[in-house]
């Protein structure tokens, strides 16, 4: 026997199908066990003389026997309960609905019509204990007496049908479970026997037909209901050759050929099986297959041995039982048993056999694991692939099955089918495992193929990037490597970047670091590796300034070196913000013009690379129909932005300094355009002159001759006025490293510092410039006369460049009071250069007017000791003598005095009247009150501005005689000891 799929050509010709049968594998996926009930009177229930009919449902087994009693057995196979059916008439047909306790009976003889019952297994009858019988109909069959060879029924019993013998069908319609009643009809006849009878329910009810010529359908309610019968084909079956599949609803018949299935629309596949069929049964999945022993039929009339089949064989030949996977193309289970198979049932989740001798047979279906390991023993893992898929396994279990099979391949040699597997398998399979079989270089292309498709499904580490582009390079296989970056498949950017620059494919790298936004490894691939500076200052012109920046700072000394002008220029836009990004805008058409050479030279001057700045580069065009507004083959120019400048934090300009080391060029005109803006800070503005103030100097100090002296002027010029935005120390410190004489005595000067310019010449040993500067800055300058005095007495040499000079000095000196004649005395003694030959006058003259100032000093002492004593004596009378008042006229008034009177130690009287005397209130003369007032507020004055100390200081530092405003101060009290109480 063999089983193979049936083309068209073969179903339209069916006995052509054993000249292209395919045998196909035999498994052993069902374990088989004999069943013995536990008790002999359960046991012998199964003998072929007690059961006359079977059947299976409701976790039960009924068993109908020829004395018309009905037995139901328990998964244990014993008998729970046995009732009586029909009177000593055999039970022929049975049908347990599933799921509910309805039951149905058919008993038969050839003497009476045979009787159909519907029982509630769940309500006993009060007479007989039993089941309550729901329903009795006779089945007529037009008054003959044939035996029934099939029977179906729907699931709610609202339909059932009987085959006769005899090639008629018998329909049975109406409510038998309540017991209202039911119609009968013959549906079909036919000369030929009746084999198999189904239902298929839907919105139409179909009842299929077998006869032993033909197969049939017939609608026997809904849509089409009354029709007569259709042929569906032109061949039969025998009895207990047909069967439905609950699970599709499909019609399976079997036939000696082949095995057939109908659906709604007709025949539907069907798979060649060659052999007689007794029995035929759906198990799940499985199509169970019972073939008779093979006999002589040669003398058996043909049509009796296709309605019969095999049940008239002798009792202890053998039969053929076997279990088909049509849908994958195997066999499940096959098994030859000595006697004959009488019943095919399912209960209880396994599939049973009752042979003619009484025995019972469990097929139990192995699981699912054990399947496929008899699979992998025979390395059939295709089909355990499709196994597995069947069974709706979950990805996990699908993948190992796959790996297996990929391994099974790869040892056999057969590299690029087992990679197909791993792909499929890629889910739950870890990479290293399948990476480490493919690492030879022969197999590098399917390596690549294996990683490309980690990175398609995101499962890709870094590692796997590195290898992949490793692979890619090893292969030189450019395209491909473009291919696999532009295809946006999943990857980790580092790696591929780092793999890229390493391997040399620079441009790919900046790809990928465009792609991605990443604009500072951009600018670095462009710069470190491809050494392309004009493409790097060209893409950091187009961003926006938080982008671009950085970047500019980052590599400013490259960008200067390579690119000096458009670097600066970028510099010097974006420090004085004017900085806008660059964009691209299509070049306007060029309109033909005649003339071959006027066209070339257009064409070449397209070739002439833009500079950085080019706000003119592309003129705006005529208002003009939009539709004639057209650029012609798509050319671009890198222009600034249209809108202008944008609005960003302008940095100090500070930090552009330490970019231009070493390119002091770029730097002066960097610093020059700055100093052009006039909206810069005063602290930039410092930052910016000291800077390239520095900057002059250092070009000059490089220089001989007039380049010398030309920059020397343009730092002089940067300095000269009176308010210049530098610190006067920056520049002396400048000017003083770079020995720029000028800059150190102009600012100097600016800066008021004249002391520090004659000191200077004064260091140098310049006596020239020190008199110089002497004559020109002493007026304002009184301290510088001490210092020139030092100066010009510090050396033999420098008093004689002096001359005439320090007589002069001393002069000053002696007018001015600028030194104490002791700090002159001591001044000159410092230095043995000056006699006292130069110093003669000089020293006689100061002691002559000391002479007059003690001499006078010395009678001011007198008058006021002498005004001191009178003053003490007259108070000294006031207060022990009598005082005699001789005035006759108030002082007041002018009247003469009359009582009451009021006199005054100061000698004043006044009428009390006059005096306007307040009670309680001390009396003041009011000719003397005024006076006494400002001597009363100059005592408080200077009782206050006693502990004013800073007072006194500041006096004392801005007096030219200190001894003076020392004794003014103690004689305000400021030095007197503080009163105790």
């Amino acid at each position: 026997m063999a089983l193979t799929s049936v083309s068209q050509h073969q179903l339209q010709n069916p006995h052509s199908l054993a000249d292209r049968t395919v045998k196909w594998k035999t498994f052993n996926f069902f374990d088989v066990s004999q069943v013995k009930p536990a008790d002999s009177e359960s046991s012998s229930l199964f003998n072929s003389t007690e059961c006359s009919c079977l059947c299976a449902g409701s976790e039960n087994l009924f068993l109908g026997s020829n004395d018309g009693y009905v037995r139901i057995l328990s998964q244990a196979f014993k008998v729970v309960r046995t009732f009586q059916a029909q009177d000593s008439r055999p039970i022929t047909h049975m049908k347990q609905i599933n799921g509910s306790s309805l039951l149905v009976t058919i008993s038969e003889d050839l003497s009476n019509e045979p009787t159909l019952k519907v029982w509630a297994l769940d309500k006993p009858d009060k007479k007989t204990g039993g089941p309550k019988c729901l329903s009795s109909v006779g089945i007529q069959n037009s008054r003959k007496q044939f035996p029934i060879s099939a029977f179906a029924a729907l699931d709610n019993l609202s339909q059932l049908a009987v085959g006769f013998a005899n090639g008629s069908v018998t329909v049975v319609r109406g409510d038998l479970i309540n017991d209202r009643g039911a119609k009968q009809r013959t549906v079909f006849e036919s000369e030929e026997p009746i084999t198999g009878v189904e239902f298929r329910d839907g919105p139409t009810t179909t009842l299929y037909l077998a006869t032993t010529g033909r197969i049939l359908t017939l609608t026997i309610s809904g849509r089409g209901q009354g029709q007569p019968a259709k042929n569906l084909e032109d061949h039969g079956c025998g009895v207990g050759c047909m069967t439905v599949d609950k699970g599709s609803g499909d019609i399976v018949v079997a036939r000696d050929d082949a095995i057939y299935s109908y659906g709604v629309n007709g025949r539907g596949p069907s798979y060649a099986y060659e052999g007689p069929k007794q029995l035929v049964s759906v198990f799940g999945t499985f199509v169970a297959i019972v073939t008779p022993p093979k006999t002589d039929t040669a003398s058996k009339p043909g049509m009796l041995r296709r309605f019969v089949g095999g049940q008239a064989s002798n009792l202890y030949k053998s039969s053929t039982f076997a279990l088909l996977d049509t849908d994958l193309k195997y066999v499940a289970h096959t098994e030859t048993l000595i006697a004959q198979i009488r019943i095919v049932f399912a209960e209880w989740g396994d599939l049973f056999l009752l042979t003619l001798d009484g025995k019972l047979f469990r097929y139990h279906e192995k699981t699912l694991s054990q399947k496929l390991e008899i699979l992998y023993q025979r390395d059939l893992y295709v089909l355990a692939i499709n196994l597995a898929q069947k069974a709706g396994v979950d990805n996990s279990q699908r993948n190992t099955i796959l790996r297996k099979y990929g391994d099974y391949l790869h040892k056999k040699g057969d590299y690029d089918t087992a990679m197909q597997q791993y792909l499929k398998a890629i889910d739950s399979t870890e990479p290293s495992q399948v990476i480490r079989k493919f690492l030879d270089s022969q197999r590098i292309n399917n390596l690549i193929e294996y990683l490309e498709e980690l990175h398609e499904q995101d499962k890709a580490t870094v590692d796997h990037t590195t290898l992949l582009l490793n692979c890619y390079a090893k292969l030189k296989d450019t395209e491909k490597l473009e291919t696999f970056i532009k295809s946006g498949t999943n990857f980790d950017l580092e790696t591929a970047i780092a793999m890229c620059r390493q391997g040399g494919y620079h441009d790919q790298a900046v790809f990928l670091s465009k792609k991605h936004g990443e604009h500072d490894r951009v600018v670095d691939i462009l710069i470190e590796d491809s050494k392309d500076y004009k493409e790097a200052l060209d893409y950091i012109s187009r961003h926006e300034p938080e982008v671009m920046y950085p970047n500019l700072m980052r590599y400013a000394r490259s960008l200067l070196e390579h690119c000096p002008h458009d670097a600066t220029q970028l510099f010097i836009d974006y420090y004085t913000g004017r900085f806008s990004p660059r964009k691209d805008v299509p070049l306007p058409p060029v309109p033909a013009t005649p003339g071959g050479a006027v066209s070339t030279v257009q064409n070449l001057a397209s070739f002439i690379p833009l500079p950085y700045r080019q706000t003119t580069s592309v003129p705006t065009p005529v208002a003009q129909d939009p539709t004639q507004n057209a650029f012609s083959n798509g050319e671009l120019a890198a222009v600034d932005d249209a809108q202008g400048p944008i609005e960003y934090d302008v940095p100090k300009p500070r930090t552009a300094f330490s970019s231009f080391v070493d390119h002091p060029d770029q730097f002066i005109v960097f610093l020059e355009a700055c100093l052009q803006e006039g909206n810069m800070e005063e602290k930039d503005k410092v930052d910016l002159h000291t800077t390239l103030f520095e900057v002059y100097l250092e070009v000059a100090a490089s220089k001989i001759g007039s380049g010398k002296l030309e920059w020397e002027a343009k730092a002089r010029k940067l300095i000269d006025g009176q308010d210049i935005s530098m610190d006067a120390s920056n520049v002396l410190l400048l000017s003083h490293l770079s020995n720029f004489r000028d800059g150190t005595v102009l600012v100097r000067e600016q800066q008021g510092l004249r002391f520090d310019i004659f000191r200077s010449y004064a260091s140098a040993g310049d006596t020239a410039g020190a008199i110089k500067a002497l004559r020109k800055y002493g007026p304002e300058e009184p301290q510088l006369y001490p210092a020139a005095l030092a100066y010009f007495t510090s050396s033999p040499q420098v008093l004689e460049e002096a001359k005439d000079e320090l007589d002069m000095v001393l002069k000053k000196i002696d007018e001015d009071g600028l030194m104490a004649p002791l700090q002159v005395i001591q001044t000159l003694s410092t230095t043995a250069v000056a006699t006292m030959g130069m110093v003669k006058k000089y020293l006689s003259d100061t002691i002559e007017r000391e002479r007059k100032e003690i001499s006078n000093n010395r009678r001011l002492i007198e008058s006021y000791r002498d005004e001191t004593n009178a003053k003490r004596k007259e108070m000294d009378e006031l207060g022990n003598k009598s005082a005699v008042f001789q005035t006759r006229r108030c002082s007041a008034c002018g009247g003469s005095l009359d009582l009451p009177t009021v006199h005054f130690l100061c000698k004043h009287s006044f009428h009390q009247r006059c005096l306007n005397q307040v009670e309680d209130e001390e009396i003041e003369c009011p000719k003397c009150a005024p006076t006494n007032n400002n001597i009363r507020a100059f005592r408080k004055a200077q009782e206050e501005s006693a502990d004013r100390h800073e007072m006194f200081q500041d006096a004392l530092q801005r007096s030219r005689d200190k001894f003076g405003t020392i004794s003014e101060f103690f004689g305000r009290g400021v030095m007197a000891a503080p009163a105790t109480e």
